[in-house]
């Protein structure tokens, strides 16, 4: 459920941030809160492939610069941070939903359940959850939701860097089974190719049919 108090208070904080993305992580532990868990998701707009979530809980003393939305940092450079948070942190927890899940309970409800299911996967029970964006219910956790959450907290950026390799690594495993759509480039997003390849050769069993196609 969303702590509305803390809620409050780290809307108060994110002024004061100043591009430091410990900043609000750092006000928390001098609170007494240390089990912080980031999460983010990555595949919410894509024509094809799984929604996919990722929770990350960082130790107290993780130190790896360039840790920020993984969209802004390119893609090799993505994947060594990648690497150096699976290997410092405390806990990683994956939740991936497939796209006939997706057209069954609408991208929304898919999402909701893949940050379920990643927080779920955690090893130990976090504190608190900071998520990206807008409120996501986690049923029996505390919450804050921070809107650019991957710039202004390093977990959840860490967190948004996961969901981003594993859902590419996705993308690139489907592509070797379905060529055609080049889901290796555009990792399901509907570029102006993908959709051409859409028209020319149809929909494959890994696209969203809810989905429309403009």
């Amino acid at each position: 459920m969303i702590d509305i108090v803390l809620q409050e208070k780290i809307t108060t904080w994110i002024p004061d941030c100043n591009g430091d993305s410990t900043y609000i992580e750092r006000l928390l532990q001098t609170d007494g809160i240390t089990a912080i868990a980031g999460v983010d998701e990555a595949g919410r707009g894509p024509l094809a492939g799984p929604v996919v979530a990722a929770a990350v809980v960082l130790p107290l003393e993780f130190s790896v610069p360039g840790i920020t939305d993984s969209k802004l940092i390119p893609k090799i450079k993505r994947s060594r941070l990648a690497l150096a948070i699976k290997e410092k942190a405390v806990d990683i927890g994956i939740g991936v939903v497939e796209p006939e899940e997706i057209d069954r309970i609408n991208i929304l409800q898919a999402t909701k359940k893949a940050v379920q299911i990643a927080v779920n996967s955690l090893s130990n029970k976090p504190e608190l959850l900071l998520i990206d964006g807008k409120y996501l219910d986690c049923h029996d956790h505390r919450v804050v939701s921070i809107i650019k959450g991957d710039i202004h907290c390093r977990t959840v950026a860490a967190a948004s860097i996961i969901a981003k390799v594993t859902r590419d690594a996705i993308m690139d495993q489907l592509h070797e089974a379905y060529p055609v759509y080049g889901f290796n480039k555009h990792k399901g997003y509907p570029t102006k190719e993908h959709k051409a390849a859409i028209y020319k050769y149809g929909i494959s069993p890994v696209h969203r049919r809810s989905f429309r196609v403009t």
